[in-house]
């Protein structure tokens, strides 16, 4: 093992992401004060940890007390094996938003990205052998032979940067000559991605599209409208954006795909292109990320290795979906930024599209007042990782808890939230002075709202017997106008006095504007209604991702996981869930119940 310079900070506990692979740290280890890398060999595994300072540890809030600074970045790879590389390719018809699915794909995962298009000009500007070949045909209007567009696909992947990047094929091969040259040099795909866009669709968007010679910017008359009436007068249409010219380009397209499926059958992965882009990249993200996993898997689920300095790594499968072990209180930390994590996600896609009156409902044991292991501490985390998410990006939040209602001895306040402000000003928001800064503490209401707010995130807001906190809500969100206001898991229904005061009077407005809060993320379990074990599946929403319903199978190996049963546009009904959880299928529905249909529901 390598030696360090002086140690600077001790660790106790540590976890850490290795490419979705989650490595528990514990023990004790002293970092040093600079860069290095503890390297251990372990029979076929060879151990590395690398400790480094962050350039961007600046950024408020970014930090806890702990972190001290450091990142560590763990791997476990096989003895003198080279990494696997992901290789690439994807197809999809004209307007099927290939092109914007490939700028994401290369964003993310940094691979060389290879249009035949953009290649062969490259090579005919650059006078090289093949382009010389190419241009004899380009300049006559004739189509380059397949041998050469194959040569310099070729030549392009033996260079060092895809190398050392891996690749992405975009739009080729087209056809099943061009896939067998290809399968005869060795260039085989890990995945063949297709996106599956109904042809009505297709046509749709092939004839809304405009350009802009002046600027090159596409438009759609529909999607995409042009920002002015200047701009209209100059869009232009390109000759092949016709419907009859878009439906040859697709039968074209149909009978090449289909010939290619056959040759990459056992990689080919097709992905619904009908929906928003963002939805569509998620899946091929989750693809690509298990294609990844299971490449750089380098130990068996659970198997430890301990390293003389008192450093264990513990490898586990990677979460895909739902964690398992929910009913397990307390939550292990894995688990709680699992959710935190995912709540973040959701919420700032929601933030980012123009959303400013947002919904977190979030019910996991832990979260769930009506359970007896809620803990106000998970919560406040959460409050503070959803915090901490919108000032790394420079925003300035506050971070409001309801203060206490209703006057003389009828002041008070619900019992689970008694001591929270407090709570939320001494706890830890980071070395770098975020509090006061780029995060505040404030109350629920109008008067609570400044200039120098950008968002707030309102903790549990809820009505107590006999009081309503749904009017300084309302003003409070009337005085942010169009600046973000988040409710985490909000408890707006009415709870009457003795004198039934809340179930009469204005309840049906308070309800209207309890109601129009966007959900952009659910999270709940499902139960046999009136108990809360054994779990038997969870319904779940991050936007822009549909209602997804999972139901828990018990393995054989005594372990558990949530197979996926459907999505839906819309929260289900608890007689679609029932519907799911029989096999039956939700659109269906009949007017009879069973056992089931009384027995059934969540919390």
């Amino acid at each position: 093992m390598a030696t360090a310079a002086s140690p600077a900070s001790c660790f106790h506990s540590w976890s850490c992401n290795e490419r979705g692979r989650q490595l528990s740290l514990s023990s004790s280890l002293f970092l040093p004060a600079a860069s290095t890398n503890f390297q251990r060999d372990y029979g076929e595994k060879l151990i590395t940890l690398s400790t480094y300072r962050s350039s961007v540890r600046r950024v408020p809030g970014f930090l806890s007390r702990k972190h001290k600074g450091f990142k560590v970045k763990c791997s476990i790879t096989e003895k003198n094996a080279k990494p696997r590389l992901l290789k690439v390719m994807i197809s999809g018809a004209p307007a099927s938003g290939k092109g914007t699915q490939c700028a994401y794909i290369v964003e993310k995962y940094g691979l060389l990205h290879i249009s035949t298009g953009d290649l062969l000009r490259a090579e005919v500007a650059a006078g090289t052998e093949n382009g010389l070949k190419a241009k004899k045909y380009m300049t006559k209007g004739q189509l380059v032979p397949d041998d050469i567009v194959i040569q310099m696909v070729k030549d392009r992947l033996e260079e060092a940067d895809s190398q050392g990047k891996g690749w992405l094929l975009d739009g080729f091969p087209r056809s099943s000559s061009q896939a067998d040259a290809l399968k005869a040099l060795g260039i085989k795909p890990d995945v063949f991605i297709v996106l599956d866009v109904p042809e009505e669709v297709l046509i749709e968007r092939v004839v809304g599209r405009r350009l802009d010679p002046l600027t090159g910017k596409i438009y759609h008359l529909k999607y995409a409208p042009p920002e002015s009436e200047d701009i209209a007068s100059r869009l232009t249409q390109r000759i092949d954006d016709t419907e009859d010219k878009a439906k040859v380009r697709l039968q074209s397209y149909a009978m090449n795909v289909g010939a290619l499926s056959s040759i990459y059958a056992d990689v080919m992965q097709k992905v619904d292109g009908n929906r928003p882009k963002l939805l569509v990249f998620e899946e091929i993200d989750r693809v690509l990320t298990d294609l990844q996993d299971k490449y750089e898997r380098g130990l068996t689920a659970g198997e430890k290795i301990e390293v003389p300095s008192g450093v264990i790594y513990e490898n586990k499968d990677n979460w895909r979906g739902i964690p398992t072990r929910l009913n397990s209180i307390p939550h292990s930390r894995e688990i709680r930024e699992y959710f935190y994590d995912d709540v973040c996600r959701a919420t700032k896609n929601a933030v980012e599209d123009g959303i400013h009156k947002l919904k977190v409902q979030i019910t996991i044991p832990e979260l769930n007042p009506e359970m007896d292991v809620y803990r106000i501490g998970t919560l406040l985390e959460l409050m503070r990782e959803l915090a901490f998410s919108f000032a790394r990006d420079g925003k300035r939040v506050k971070v409001c808890v309801q203060g206490s209602m209703g006057a003389g001895i009828f002041a008070g306040m619900p019992l689970q939230l008694a001591g929270t402000r407090r709570m939320l000003e001494v706890m830890d928001w980071g070395e770098y002075e975020s509090k006061g800064t780029f995060i505040n503490i404030g109350s629920i209401g109008a008067n609570e709202v400044t200039d120098n707010d950008d968002m707030f995130i309102l903790m549990a807001p809820q009505n107590a017997v006999g009081n309503c906190i749904i009017d300084d809500l309302q003003a409070m969100v009337i005085a942010a106008g169009d600046r973000p206001v988040i409710i985490v898991n909000p408890r707006l229904k009415d709870l009457p006095s003795a004198a039934g005061v809340m179930q009469i009077r204005g309840r049906e407005k308070r309800m209207e504007f309890a109601g129009s809060f966007f959900v952009c993320y659910n999270f709940r379990l499902l139960y046999l209604s009136g108990t809360q074990y054994p779990i038997l599946g969870a319904l779940r929403m991050a936007y822009p991702s549909q209602y997804e319903l999972y139901k828990r199978v018990d393995l054989d190996s005594g372990k558990e996981r949530y197979a996926l049963l459907g999505t839906f546009t819309e929260e289900p009904t608890t007689e679609e869930i029932t519907a799911a959880f029989d096999g039956r299928d939700p659109k269906k529905l009949s007017n009879t119940g069973g056992l089931w249909k009384i027995l059934f529901g969540s919390i």
